[in-house]
């Protein structure tokens, strides 16, 4: 690896700061091409921790590559994240060199960083062709795809047992009387602070995540149809969100309205809620839970709604910025992060799902982790893609209006019907669009 890595750094090194930097101002002060170092920013502490426990994974391209990282935590919140993204692009700071991006966000950054085409078109091709399309705008590769996931359910096994039933919830009625029952028992026995179901509520992108999963398993369509209408504002939609503000001091805490990802965890970690919404391989590991809790956990689809299950596609890419003073440095990063070495490791260690073809197309990795492995036959048909494609570079505004509309509506400041009314207008204004009727496809896809 560190003779592959340093023969790929002399033998681009002048191509790289020419076609890389593509024109751009050169950095003025005295970090410069020949100093070894690459600033990396991931989201909160938690980037770092998967990408350092363990495995050590960036010490361990610091070995190899003598290239020191400097890491900075960005917001857990992805909607706080854009917004630092785009004030270094819009000062064009010379540091961070390497994003770590949004399945969502090629089109919104595309101005803003390097076309990776030339020194990853070929690495590219050994990729799930639909994450290196969702990373192409205009025939640019904005960015290279780090990891893939979906929304889930956990469930705690053992209450399950405890309780009589055999298998997690199918339908969102079953979470709901399932979550009711197993809340009332636990309360009885003393645990005061027990939920039912715990999920992301917060206004920001991971509530826009949580209500498509609802409004799709519904048959309300995906916000935009890929045929570039507005289909969100429909009487499914309107029955989804109704649905879940039902549970709101039910079955899940008043508070939920505020929790982002880690909020969730934090009390399922605890131990105080029998089911959780969250992404496929954030916690399999299980770092951070009660020990009492090991060997306790399992994964599911989402419940179904009327139309069906669904799972919001989610997934990291990683990109660098063209206003880079080390592009050779972060094309070396990003090179590492994205090596089958490294994917294995992750994959080994948090369960970190691959963006590369040949992890596939090898049976005996998905079997190291067998509920996993029985989940992703069943994939393919309850995923679910925000709207980012129909919606290109407006697709930050589209989901700022969508989750603050859902939001107000979460929290009882607005009925269902008029906020989704209202969200029809917004986004007429935003993207110039007109509404129309949801496609006639079902959840999952």
């Amino acid at each position: 690896m560190r003779g592959e890595v340093l023969r790929h750094r002399r033998s681009l090194g002048l191509f790289l700061l020419l076609m890389l930097l593509g024109g751009c101002q050169k950095a003025t002060n005295d970090r410069d091409s020949k100093t070894s170092a690459v600033t990396f920013i991931g989201w909160g502490p938690a980037t770092l921790r998967e990408l350092s426990a363990d495995q050590n994974v960036i010490d361990r391209f610091t070995r190899e590559t003598g290239i020191r990282v400097d890491f900075i935590a960005g917001p857990e919140s992805m909607t706080d994240r854009l917004d630092l993204y785009r004030r270094y692009f819009a000062r064009k700071s010379a540091t961070p060199d390497v994003y770590y991006m949004d399945i969502v966000w090629p089109a919104v950054i595309a101005d803003d960083v390097a076309d990776l085409t030339p020194l990853f078109g070929a690495e590219a091709k050994q990729l799930l062709q639909p994450l290196v399309l969702a990373d192409t705008i205009d025939g640019k590769l904005t960015s290279i795809p780090f990891n893939t996931e979906i929304g889930l359910l956990y469930f705690r096994a053992d209450l399950l047992t405890k309780y009589g039933y055999r298998h997690p919830p199918a339908t969102w009625d079953e979470l709901e009387k399932m979550s009711e029952r197993i809340q009332a028992g636990e309360r009885a026995a003393g645990r005061r602070d027990f939920w039912g179901y715990v999920w992301q509520g917060a206004a920001y992108e991971g509530l826009t995540c949580n209500a498509l999963e609802w409004q799709a398993s519904y048959g309300g369509g995906r916000i935009i149809e890929p045929s570039k209408v507005i289909s969100v504002n429909n009487p499914q939609t309107i029955q989804a969100l109704k649905k879940v503000k039902s549970w709101i001091g039910k079955i899940s805490p008043s508070s939920v309205v505020a929790f982002k990802e880690q909020d969730s965890r934090n009390v399922w970690n605890a131990g105080n809620a029998a089911f959780a919404r969250d992404w496929i391989w954030r916690q399999y590991k299980g770092e951070l839970l009660e020990p009492s809790l090991k060997d306790k956990i399992g994964i599911a689809l989402l419940p179904a709604g009327p139309a069906g299950r669904a799972g919001t596609l989610g997934g990291q890419s990683l990109a660098i910025s063209k206003y880079s003073a080390h592009p050779q440095e972060a094309a070396a990063l990003v090179k590492f992060l994205t090596s089958h070495d490294t994917q294995m490791n992750l994959w080994s260690m948090h369960a970190m799902l691959s963006t590369r073809r040949d992890f596939y197309e090898d049976p005996r990795n998905l079997q190291q982790r067998p509920q996993i492995e029985q989940l992703w036959k069943d994939l393919e048909n309850a995923a679910v893609s925000r709207p980012s494609a129909a919606a290109g570079k407006k697709y930050d505004d589209v989901s700022r209006a969508y989750f603050t509309s859902v939001h107000s509506v979460l929290a009882g400041e607005v009925e269902a019907d008029k906020a989704m009314a209202e969200l029809e207008l917004k986004l007429e204004q935003i993207t110039g669009m007109k509404p129309g009727p949801v496609e006639a496809v079902g959840a999952g896809h």
